[in-house]
């Protein structure tokens, strides 16, 4: 009886794979970037990262002073690097942003000030994979990232010099 279970769990097991692999090779999961994701696609991208963010993500505070002078340089390297993805003070998606499979979150409607520090460092120092978010550290180096994810966490209260830098700046 035991014998017989065993061999059915062995065989639903291989079917299974076997299933799951013609599926992918015959083209029946979706590659194209406008595509619907699965649910499965969408949970497990979302639990590894929750679960990657709480076991590397840096704890406490950031380490760049919240000073004008940090700010604009965070503001300056998010113009360059970040605001075609993640679009401008007045909330607009760039063509590059509606395009990208996953949906790049528009910073000054859907901001990240709640985030713990070291969540939003580590998201642009390795980036997240099967996105369009890629890693900056190499790019940026330490300070700069912690500039921007200065800039980021205070994107709703800034100094009204840096504010207006902000709403001036162009995709």
């Amino acid at each position: 009886m035991a014998r017989g279970l065993l061999a059915g769990l062995l065989l639903a097991l291989v079917l299974g794979v076997c299933g799951a692999y013609f599926f992918v090779i015959s083209g029946r999961m979706p590659a194209n970037a406008d595509g619907k994701p699965f649910p499965l696609e969408i949970w497990a991208a979302h639990r590894s990262l929750n679960a990657t963010l709480a076991r590397e993500a840096p704890a406490g505070p950031n380490p760049v002073p919240l000073s004008d002078e940090n700010l604009l340089a965070g503001l300056k390297t998010y113009e360059k690097d970040c605001m075609v993805c993640h679009g401008s003070a007045a909330g607009t998606a760039s063509d590059i942003a509606i395009g990208l499979y996953q949906q790049a979150p528009q910073l000054a409607k859907d901001g990240v000030e709640d985030d713990p520090d070291g969540k939003i460092y580590w998201k642009v120092e390795h980036g997240i994979r099967l996105t369009g978010m890629p890693s900056f550290g190499k790019a940026l180096g330490e300070t700069r990232i912690w500039q921007v994810t200065l800039f980021l966490k205070h994107m709703d209260s800034l100094t009204p010099l840096v504010q207006k830098v902000w709403k001036e700046a162009k995709q």
